[in-house]
């Protein structure tokens, strides 16, 4: 991979800019134990000096070094007409420099450039002591926009402080949210799948050693959404880029979920005249029946399933007894379509098109996402499903006429779609580059996420383990799944707590993650601790069940049964990855002969033994 310091380094741009910085840690740290013994001897210095190891910087509570704060050597409107020649592998160049203070509570210099043909990038850059860290944010959606935008790291002291250099992307395309900037432009196709994220990381990471004369010490990604499906790639492809690499609600399995996840959600919940079934307003009673079912089941009525897994609820206990209120139960009919949308997408054999459990009970009060209120209603499901329909999810291929009623639960139809996944997916379960560059990874869901399912995300970390052992992952990946998180942010649990501080800490003291705590905030805040999957929270049956300190880790014997088997399930690898150009416009990848890019896998269903449905076999050659 071409770095930003020159051929002659063979080491990547993170672990490059920790030598400089270890370098120069140690420099300032004997610079200043020098000063204070010579002050010490004053005019008679004794005649020979005792040798000294000087000393690293401290550490703090949070597990955090104590690196010496730099200020810029130059002014930030000098940033303007940076020559940026090299540094990736098109030209960039900064637009616009300005001191401002604008949303935050430290003065900062606000950068805006462009990288060729069409990424906007935005920096923010300390003018009052940059703490020599690095910190890009993802973009979520279809993204679109440049805007930094920290998520839950927002709390982190060293955002609070203004201490971090921070840059993002628009990744490559300015609005057009129907997915219709793909159109006629493949290179806009590429920067969306991966190159955004990798050339803003180069470009950053260069204008950061101009403005402050030294490279970040340490680089992290954060992103949720999308931006969690950027961060896999960085890891998958670029793995020297990023020391951390901080991933919430990963949208790496992007054509299933934005074509079968999403789809299978609004077709199964319509009827012949294609009318939705079950309706928004019902959304409460079926939550609420939820509830009663599961709620205590981790001992505590909360109002949060803390493992939805374990809940086993029927909602055929809802159904409508002859002449009882409507508003108090649901018809068969209903009942039908929350079971579908429950268990997710499956062909007409019962074969699954993704991991199953596609909305996970407790989670029903978010699923307005797909469920509309009214006939004729848009949801952002739909919306989604047509934007990889007509422009971004086949391959060379834009029809705006591409509808709904195109999409097909089938095999075929299945691995068609897919094939994409070939670049805009980071399904790649094999990180040991990544790994052995000295990277953490800490991947996190929310067990009541309305948009991207729960146990994809399960799936991709249980596909890590297979591939490369779960002592090795353990050594640096943690996955923590939030009771009562929406997706992203907001649900009936605990939503707001800090992910990149645990990472920071990791990175640079060596302190692994341990809990996470979760505050709802309010007139009277709930906080909860969340601790490294499989591990979860249990009352000590003592203290107040709203602070976290009356909560114990604990490790089930009965881990509920994650079932990982569907039809796609081959696509945890890293051995149909391709890389693509832009040619005119047409988008060519390779290697351009791949086991994905054929007809379709050869396909077998059988019957498994423990369940009864179908269920698909896939050779591996």
């Amino acid at each position: 991979m071409r770095g930003i310091f020159g051929p002659g380094d063979r080491r990547g741009p993170a672990a490059r800019g920790r030598a400089r910085a270890g370098s120069l840690v140690r420099v300032l740290a004997a610079v200043a134990l020098l000063a204070a013994s010579l002050s010490a001897w004053g005019d008679d210095p004794p005649e020979a000096l005792p040798m000294t190891q000087p000393k690293g910087p401290s550490v703090t509570a949070d597990g955090l070094l104590e690196l010496p704060a730099l200020t810029p050597v130059m002014h930030c409107a000098a940033l303007v007409g940076l020559p940026l020649d090299g540094v990736t592998d098109a030209p960039a160049k900064i637009t616009s420099a300005t001191v401002t203070t604008k949303g935050r509570s430290a003065p900062y210099c606000s950068v805006r450039g462009t990288i060729a043909p069409a990424n906007t990038i935005v920096l923010r850059l300390p003018v009052e002591g940059w703490t020599q860290r690095y910190v890009q944010t993802g973009c979520g959606g279809r993204c679109g926009r440049a805007v930094i935008a920290y998520g839950q790291a927002d709390d982190c002291a060293p955002v609070r402080a203004g201490t971090l250099a921070t840059a993002t992307t628009d990744m490559g395309h300015q609005g057009r949210n129907d997915g219709s900037w793909a159109d006629g432009d493949p290179q806009a196709q590429i920067d969306f799948a991966y190159r955004a994220t990798h050339v803003t990381a180069q470009v950053a990471k260069a204008i950061i050693t101009k403005f402050y004369g030294s490279p970040p010490a340490y680089s992290y990604f954060i992103g949720c959404s999308d931006g969690g499906r950027e961060g896999l790639m960085e890891a998958q492809r670029y793995p020297d880029e990023f020391d951390g690499v901080v991933a919430g609600a990963p949208a790496n399995n992007l054509l299933v979920q934005n074509f079968f996840h999403h789809g299978w959600s609004i077709l199964a919940n319509r009827d012949k005249r294609g009318d939705p079934i079950l309706r928004a307003h019902r959304l409460p009673l079926l939550h609420k029946a939820v509830l009663n079912a599961c709620d205590s089941l981790d001992g505590l009525a909360d109002g949060v399933l803390d493992d939805p897994r374990r809940c086993d609820f029927d909602p055929w206990t809802l159904r409508c007894a002859p002449g009882q209120d409507r508003a108090t139960c649901l018809t068969a009919a209903e009942i039908g379509a929350v079971q579908r949308l429950h268990a997710g997408a499956v062909d007409d054999k019962g074969v699954r098109l993704e991991p199953h459990v596609a909305h996970e009970w407790g989670s029903e009060l978010g699923w307005s996402l797909f469920v509309p209120s009214r006939n004729g209603q848009s949801t952002y499901s739909e919306r989604s499903v047509l934007a990889y329909g007509r422009y971004l999810g086949r391959t060379n291929v834009a029809d705006p006429d591409w509808d709904l009623s195109d999409l097909k639960f089938t095999a075929e139809t299945f691995w068609d779609l897919v094939r994409s996944s070939s670049y805009l997916s980071a399904m790649d379960p094999d990180l040991g580059e990544f790994q052995r560059s000295g990277g953490k990874l800490l991947l996190w869901h929310g067990w009541n996420d309305q948009y991207i399912a729960p146990r994809s995300t399960l799936a991709y970390y249980e596909a890590m383990r297979a591939a490369m052992g779960g002592q090795a992952v353990d050594a640096f990946t943690r996955l923590y799944l939030f009771p009562g998180l929406a997706h992203c942010a907001g649900g009936e649990g605990p939503n707001d707590f800090d992910v990149l501080t645990p990472m920071m800490a990791w990175v640079e003291s060596g302190r692994a993650p341990g809990e996470i705590i979760a505050t709802r905030q309010g007139d009277e805040p709930v906080t909860r601790p969340v601790y490294p999957y499989p591990a979860v929270a249990r009352h000590d049956g003592k203290g107040d069940p709203d602070e976290a300190a009356s909560f114990t880790s604990v490790t089930l014997p009965d881990e509920p049964l994650t079932d990982l088997e569907w039809l796609g399930r081959r696509l945890y690898s890293g051995d149909y990855q391709t890389t693509c150009e832009a040619d005119d416009d047409e988008l060519v990848c390779r290697p351009s002969d791949t086991w994905l890019s054929r007809s379709r896998p050869a396909l077998e269903v059988q019957r498994t033994d423990s369940h009864d449905r179908l269920l698909p076999h896939i050779p591996l050659s």
